[in-house]
């Protein structure tokens, strides 16, 4: 059985929640539909929730996607320790990642914001499983997050040896030039809640992310 850690070196799109974007809508219909199209990492994240609420929420989610997609909690080691999570997404004003991992242990999977190449590398060191590097293009989910472009991409594919989960603005119209700039895997909020069809939504950009003509072209 390939290990969790390891799914993560493969190409894949990942959704993190978030309820402004969801507007109401039922996330567990949405969910359903991504799942049947490839999603295969979900990172549950609730600013607003209290903790009672969060773990509620984060559990209904874990049932349904259990044995389909690797299931992440935002922020919050002690509800991902309490539920057993397969790790933890840590953003760059969160619990330091040496505190964490002394909680979760060495199994859970433990990734973290950055916004540079210079970030990046000291996440590395300090033993990130994954790196989420953004915003790449400019979203409304974080209006004033600093634009790390595809450049920092760029140059962080050629130094980080730890998968590097792209985010930031990405949807299926600018997917391929995170794909071209190396990137296996993307994280999306508004690209998937927010379209007609989540699941077709997926499909797409999954496909453009494997698309290995498309990229050299691209390049």
């Amino acid at each position: 059985m390939i290990s969790r850690k390891n799914l993560l070196k493969r190409p894949g799109l990942y959704l993190v929640t978030d309820r402004k974007a969801l507007k109401g809508k039922d996330l567990s219909k949405i969910l359903s539909g991504c799942l049947k199209k490839g999603l295969d990492m979900v990172q549950f994240r609730d600013k607003e929730a209290g903790d009672r609420e969060f773990l509620e929420t984060a559990l209904m989610v874990k049932k349904l996607i259990a044995g389909r997609a690797l299931f992440i909690i935002n922020d919050r080691v002690h509800v991902a320790l309490a539920m057993d999570a397969d790790g933890v997404h840590l953003g760059r004003k969160d619990l330091p990642l040496e505190t964490a991992r002394k909680i979760l242990g060495k199994k859970k999977i433990i990734g973290c914001s950055t916004c540079s190449v210079k970030e990046a590398l000291i996440a590395q060191k300090k033993g990130a499983d994954y790196i989420a590097i953004g915003a790449v293009f400019k979203t409304p989910v974080k209006p004033d997050y600093h634009i790390a472009g595809i450049k920092t991409l760029k140059q962080a594919v050629k130094k980080i040896k730890v998968p590097i989960v792209a985010i930031g603005g990405i949807n299926e119209g600018n997917i391929d030039k995170v794909a071209a700039a190396g990137i296996k895997r993307a994280a999306v909020v508004r690209a998937i809640t927010g379209a007609r069809d989540p699941g077709l939504a997926v499909k797409k950009m999954l496909e453009k992310l494997n698309d290995t003509d498309r990229v050299r072209k691209i390049k």
